[in-house]
């Protein structure tokens, strides 16, 4: 053996006496829509995972991470096919998950092959049973929005709300759970309509809403229809409030309903803008990426320094560890605390509103 390999055995010897855990190159997946409808989510979700990464690596003294990315284009047979790919990538663990119905079939596949799986975005209560132990959710769950906006709508008074959903896991889950807190705290929903993805035309549901005459109109589906639809039931003559939830929050909406966009109402998952401790974030993506971080920006890059800091708790990449090591995290990322549930949903609500004014989105509350 020579002196150099000599030194290299005693080093290690010495440092397993220690306890000395050495670095490692570390591969994680990133679950997102690249391609499709919400493919401007899902590269500001992998542009957060990467900014993370950057700033963890430059800093050393530990582990060095790299993605590799999945293209789910939030549809379910696509996810499949990219979850199986990256579980067979050499990875450690998957950050990402943006469409509920994309992200639900993953969970077996993830699950199967011991990857512990931080969702940052996808929260459709749906999740919370299929999940098999491995998958960790730091947006809050539909059931956080509804009571968001159910604190919302008795403020303002409402009587009726018609709901608009699409059938998908994420919102027509949102949509059910919405229409049932709203008429158990007494109040009527007198239409509950399902439309399908990519309508062109939605003048039938706006005139069953017309005639409802409700006093506000919940979109629980995407942006890329939620534009035209606002847009199309605002021509259509609907003056009542209207709102969307945490899916179509983007400034694409703006650019799709146009000036019907004004006045409309989100329940939001904490962004940069309106987070003390995202500044330093925001500055950074923008500087990197030439644009401002979008909705899930902040979770995302939240949920890759909580993985990275779960990884060195647990004192490698070992599933078991790993997942225990998750479980018992107390992080203060730059979207607030992170902690979880037995059930592994996030310990607090984070949703806020926000409302549409001058072309972007601002605090209502």
């Amino acid at each position: 053996m020579n002196l150099l390999k000599t030194s290299a055995v005693a080093s290690l010897a010495l440092a397993l006496m220690l306890g000395t855990a050495y670095a490692a190159d570390i591969k994680i997946g990133v679950l997102v829509p690249t391609t499709g409808g919400q493919a401007t989510y899902g590269q500001d979700m992998a542009n957060a995972v990467q900014l993370a990464m950057d700033e963890i690596n430059k800093a050393g003294g530990g582990n060095t991470y790299s993605a590799v990315i999945g293209d789910d284009a939030c549809d379910p047979q696509q996810a499949v096919n990219a979850a199986t790919k990256l579980a067979s990538s050499g990875i450690a663990a998957v950050v990402g998950g943006y469409c509920s119905g994309a992200t639900i079939p993953t969970l077996k596949i993830f699950g199967d092959a011991k990857l512990p799986f931080v969702i940052t975005a996808a929260n459709s209560t749906k999740l919370i049973p299929a999940n098999p132990g491995n998958a960790f959710m730091i947006n809050s769950t539909g059931n956080d929005q509804v009571a968001k906006a159910l604190e919302f709508w008795k403020a303002k008074g409402y009587k009726a709300i018609a709901i608009v959903n699409e059938g998908d896991a994420y919102s027509q889950d949102l949509a059910t759970l919405a229409q049932k807190s709203f008429t158990d705290a007494g109040g009527s929903v007198p239409a509950f309509e399902t439309v399908n993805h990519g309508e062109q035309d939605y003048s039938a549901v706006v005139t069953k809403i017309k005639a409802a005459n409700p006093d506000a109109v919940f979109w629980t589906a995407y942006d890329d229809d939620g534009g035209p639809f606002i847009k199309q039931l605002r021509e259509g003559g609907y003056q009542g409030d209207i709102y969307v939830g945490d899916g179509s929050t983007s400034a694409n909406l703006f650019k799709l309903a146009g000036d019907a966009a004004e006045g409309v109402y989100a329940f939001s998952s904490p962004t940069a803008e309106f987070l003390p401790d995202a500044k330093s974030f925001a500055d950074a993506y923008q500087a990197k990426f030439n644009v401002a971080p979008s909705s899930y920006g902040p979770l995302t890059y939240d949920g890759m320094k909580l993985l990275a800091d779960a990884i060195s708790k647990a004192g490698g990449t070992d599933s078991a560890k790993l997942i225990a090591a998750l479980q018992a995290e107390d992080y203060k990322g730059i979207a607030g605390e992170i902690t979880f549930k037995p059930d592994h949903t996030l310990g607090r609500s984070n949703f806020v509103v926000v409302v549409g004014k001058g072309g972007t989105w601002t605090l209502a509350q």
